[in-house]
């Protein structure tokens, strides 16, 4: 997408709208005031600023207890909003519809919140037997289902295993270890598309795919079908072409963005 350049009193709106995107990338852990000026580029002054306005407007919190920052109550609400129904929701609905009809499979749209997948979005295919493992509204920890693997695939390492350790107790819950969860990440990157057999519920499989939709934001699709209409040679097959369609559907969005 390009950018257009920062003139005249825009400048500030564009410092705090990258700004933001900084709080929301350390949303996890929170990030410090030096975090912030080698993230953006800012003097100290004009960091400390901006952020003082967001604490103000409620649109940033800070921990008293190590000083970081992170998106507050009004910018999470934004966001929360947003989600109900936004241009982007409206155009990969049909995107989503198609997908099924190709498939014959369910189809489910993931979105990154955070260390969780969230489902905005399930389209049932024409197969006759559905496959229903999660439900619009519903999030799972990054990694778990098809379209969480391959957002958490789009993680550098060091990310991944800071989201483990948080949530180590969770996995372990249900069998996914350490050493599990990053061959499947490798997979998944060399294959361009992730793939589960079994790991949710028993005699259920899914690929899915994972691209950016901005600057900030990651979205994932994936199929969902019983483990004998998905096996190891139709994965391949699906995995291919779900690729093809993400990644074509993505370059045309973002090119007319």
């Amino acid at each position: 997408m390009n950018k257009p350049t920062a003139t005249g009193g825009t400048q500030s709106m564009r410092r705090a709208l990258g700004l933001l995107r900084v709080l929301a990338q350390h949303q996890e852990d929170g990030i410090d005031l030096q975090g912030v000026m080698s993230a953006t580029g800012l003097e100290r002054s004009t960091a400390h600023r901006l952020l003082s306005c967001l604490l103000e407007e409620q649109f940033a919190e800070r921990d008293h207890r190590n000083r970081r920052y992170r998106l507050g109550v009004d910018s999470m609400q934004l966001g929360f909003a947003a989600l109900r129904r936004t241009p982007l929701l409206d155009a990969l609905r049909p995107f989503a519809q198609k997908l099924a009809r190709l498939s014959g499979d369910t189809v489910f749209l993931v979105i990154r919140q955070g260390d969780y997948a969230l489902c905005l979005l399930r389209e049932a295919g024409s197969f006759p037997v559905k496959v229903f493992t999660i439900d619009q509204g519903e999030r799972r920890l990054l990694g778990v289902g098809a379209g969480g693997l391959a957002l958490m695939a789009s993680l550098p390492d060091e990310d991944i295993a800071s989201l483990y350790a948080r949530h180590a107790a969770s996995y372990a819950q249900i069998g996914v270890t350490s050493s599990a969860l990053m061959k499947a990440v490798k997979q998944t990157r060399t294959a361009g598309y992730s793939e589960i057999v079994d790991t949710i519920t028993p005699g259920v499989s899914g690929v899915g795919v994972a691209f950016p939709v901005s600057e900030l934001t990651w979205v994932a699709f994936s199929f969902g079908a019983i483990s004998s209409r998905l096996d190891g040679p139709r994965r391949v097959q699906m995995g291919a072409l779900l690729r093809a369609e993400c990644l074509a559907w993505a370059q045309d969005y973002l090119g007319h963005a």
